[in-house]
């Protein structure tokens, strides 16, 4: 089936309050629109986005995101219809097109493929929400076929007493959408080319158009800060609904924040106000205690990652404790059985199996052998104004506490290093080396001096 996804993303969002397009703002870690485009993009051969308010602005932003989504211009906003209109020479007669909104980002896949499953030259999406007063009323006729919609300003006070209404989302058949929009007029309170027109337009024509439920909460637009703030909050409670699909522990479902996907294996917990961005794999009994970010990281079984814990394109293996209040940035890889203990920065680390970094410090550029142990305060001093350089320490060695190993420089295997020390020449395999100033006493020093 060649489905033409057309996303209709023009509107100015005065009330947002903002200097970027409306469909821009953002919405669950990334643009409302992306929100809409990602989904479209699972079910559609084609997509075009038509833009208007700061459509440099858009366009920008989707040329570089989505290079294979056309765009169209609407510079006049004179509603829906003549919206769709500006797309009308990129449509095929064999195609099936889906109308979807720009800042209606929560609609979901499910949803789409049971509309566009529809056989029907015409399919709407509807929905039965507490509230139908602000939407246009689905009327149909005796056999359950949609054959008008009828705004709310423009509705009898009959008609405004259904409680089937029109979420704006449809599917209808290219050749027909084509030949319809020219017989859209503007004859109605708000003087605008409405799309909904189109149901009466097919209907009359002897189009059959059938309709299918929504959960209410899959169309909800936003027009304001407040209504997008609803949305962040039906997105947290969606995700959270996946996590816990999938057997994961949440502590408060309503404080995990899911931006990204996440594959776990069984046991794993989650505690509370917790982000989780880009791609996560979590292994077998994984524990992520309080306030941990995590974005596109990887981390083995029965691993726990301590409370204040941000970890960003990183590999945890099995069995190792990250934190409290550690991070480790891009290229960090993290051993099995290994430990990062509290205030420990990595970043472009290879930290062995067994090896550990309990307390205060600093592995950048690094290659940490097998249980070696890099005492408090130690810092591989990787930069020297204008290139980074490596430190390598070997398997079974001992770092004193507070040495800066200047790199580059090589650590042997069973090596130690006595703490204060500022390395810069290569310690050989099972060598000592101390490289500090010699303690000097003078007695009586400060008696003197008063």
């Amino acid at each position: 089936m060649n489905i033409h996804t057309i996303i209709l993303a023009a509107g100015k969002g005065t009330r947002m309050n903002t200097n970027l397009p409306k469909v821009m703002q953002p919405l669950g870690g990334k643009t409302i629109i992306s929100h809409v485009i990602d989904t479209a993009q699972k079910v559609s051969d084609h997509i075009t986005l038509v833009a208007g308010y700061k459509k440099e602005v858009l366009k920008q932003f989707i040329g570089a995101s989505y290079p294979n989504v056309s765009t169209v211009d609407q510079d006049e906003q004179l509603g829906t219809g003549h919206a769709v209109k500006q797309a009308s020479h990129l449509i095929a007669p064999n195609q099936k097109i889906l109308i979807l909104y720009g800042d209606v980002p929560l609609i979901s896949e499910a949803t789409i493929q049971a509309l566009i499953s529809e056989t029907t030259d015409c399919c709407l999406l509807s929905m039965l929400p507490d509230d139908p007063t602000p939407y246009g009323k689905v009327i149909k006729d005796s056999s359950g076929h949609a054959i008008k919609i009828t705004e709310q300003k423009d509705a009898s006070d009959e008609e405004r007493k259904i409680p089937e209404v029109f979420t704006g989302i449809m599917t209808v058949n290219g050749e027909m959408l084509v030949t319809a929009l020219d017989e859209i007029n503007n004859n109605n309170a708000a003087s605008e080319y409405y799309l909904t027109d189109l149901v009466e337009i097919l209907s009359l024509k002897g189009v059959k158009i059938n309709c299918i439920q929504a959960n209410p909460d899959e169309v909800v637009g936003a027009n304001n800060k407040q209504e997008l703030h609803q949305l962040e909050s039906i997105l947290r409670n969606m995700k959270s609904e996946q996590l816990l699909d999938q057997g994961i522990t949440l502590m408060d479902a309503s404080r995990v924040d899911l931006r990204g996907e996440v594959s776990a294996g069984k046991d794993c917990s989650i505690d509370v106000n917790v982000i989780l961005e880009g791609k996560i794999t979590l292994g077998e009994n994984v524990t992520i205690k309080s306030n941990v970010i995590l974005c596109d990281v990887t981390i083995g079984d029965n691993s726990v990652i301590e409370a204040f814990s941000h970890l960003s394109s990183a590999v945890v293996g099995s069995n190792c404790s990250i934190g409290p209040y550690a991070r480790l940035r891009e290229g960090s890889e993290i051993g099995n059985n290994a430990k990062i203990g509290n205030f420990v920065e990595t970043k472009k680390t290879k930290l062995g199996e067994g090896a550990k970094a309990n307390h205060l410090a600093y592995l950048g550029d690094a290659d940490i052998g097998d249980n070696a142990n890099i005492g408090a305060g130690t810092i591989t001093c990787n930069y020297d104004g204008t290139n980074k350089h490596k430190t390598t320490v070997g398997e079974n060695s001992f770092i004193g506490t507070n040495s800066s190993l200047v790199a580059p420089v090589n650590i042997g295997k069973g090596a130690y290093v006595g703490a204060g020390s500022v390395i810069t020449k290569d310690v050989p395999d099972e060598s000592l080396a101390v490289a500090r100033g010699k303690q000097v006493i003078k007695e009586d020093w400060a008696k003197n001096k008063k």
